[in-house]
């Protein structure tokens, strides 16, 4: 666990610092990183200064929140603690995303197939490029395969893959292996 402290110094400057990477053993109960968590605060002398704890939307972390506020002093916490847990926003952004793409997942996999047979072999990959050429498609990006739990790796496969679409369609007429039109 790695806890992270946001402030505002006297200067009115946003400061951030790790104040401590945390080994919790197991099992993870919200007990156990309540306990650590307010350990933490406490060794850093900040358990009287903080507003709000950012985390993520796992049910363990709602359990740990109410163990925290028990743990604390209710009347050093903005409306007794009442704000205490902050939703991460990345995270809420990361499952919107990740549901919007399980809406087009089937297109999705047709294009990452495509892009990984392109990119299987230098030679593919050379006819691939020699292909864009001909069909003048600039060639400027070349194709990047995604990482499929990183929604922003499947952005950047599809924003890429796009402007080629005449490339893979005309390579299906060129290529017999190639089965995987994103197309189709």
């Amino acid at each position: 666990m790695v806890v992270t402290a946001h402030y505002i110094n006297n200067s009115w400057t946003l400061r951030s610092h790790m104040l401590r990477f945390i080994y919790v053993p197991a099992p993870h109960s919200s007990e156990r990183i309540a306990s650590v968590f307010v350990n933490c605060m406490l060794d850093w002398n900040i358990d009287t200064k903080v507003s709000t704890i950012t985390l993520d939307n796992c049910s363990t972390n709602d359990a740990m929140i109410s163990k925290i506020k028990k743990k604390l002093v209710l009347s050093y916490l903005l409306r007794e603690g009442a704000l205490l847990h902050m939703r991460c926003s990345a995270h809420i952004l990361n499952l919107i995303v990740k549901d919007g793409l399980d809406v087009v997942k089937d297109g999705i996999e047709k294009i990452r197939n495509s892009v990984s047979y392109w990119l299987a072999t230098p030679k593919r990959l050379e006819f691939f490029q020699e292909t864009s050429k001909q069909l003048r498609v600039p060639c400027e990006k070349r194709l990047v395969l995604d990482c499929p739990t990183r929604w922003n790796s499947t952005f950047l496969m599809l924003s890429i893959s796009i402007p080629y679409k005449e490339v893979f369609n005309r390579l299906k007429q060129r290529d017999p292996l190639y089965d995987c039109l994103p197309s189709s």
